[in-house]
């Protein structure tokens, strides 16, 4: 038996009650037998509805506890573009002062740092963009 075939069944249990009570006692108590049974209903509708928000909050909570912890995807296409356009105009400068203090090897550091930069904020944005590829093909599982 289910739970709430348990839940039924003393329901059912306790109008027969209510039914046998009203026989033996008369139309006298009728209406106080009545209002008993109603409120046994309504303790168990406001159970079951107790329970019912109790559990949608509960997953309402792990929902946004889950939603929480994961990475956002809060890169837009102008965010992107922003960033390339500021890492460009930067480039200009430091190429400058790289080539200028150190002439050649100067300006390869700038431009490593510049590139580097840039791969960091596209590794951030796409992790799984640089994670080892595995084949989906089981060669193993060859059938003549």
């Amino acid at each position: 038996m289910t739970g709430m075939d348990a839940r039924d069944a003393e329901l059912k249990k306790e109008l027969h009650a209510s039914l046998q009570a009203r026989r033996e006692l008369g139309e006298d108590y009728e209406s106080a037998l009545i209002d008993s049974f109603l409120e046994k209903v309504d303790q168990r509708v406001d159970g079951a509805v107790e329970r019912r928000v109790r559990r949608q909050l509960a997953e309402h909570q792990l929902t946004s506890a889950r939603d929480a912890r994961a990475p956002k995807a809060t890169d837009s296409w102008g965010e992107r573009f922003g960033f390339g356009i500021v890492s460009m105009v930067l480039a200009v400068p430091l190429s400058a002062i790289g080539g200028g203090v150190a002439g050649l090897p100067g300006l390869l550091v700038a431009w490593a740092g510049i590139v580097g930069v840039n791969v960091v904020q596209v590794a951030r944005g796409n992790p799984a963009l640089f994670r080892g590829r595995r084949s989906t093909r089981d060669d193993d599982a060859w059938e003549d």
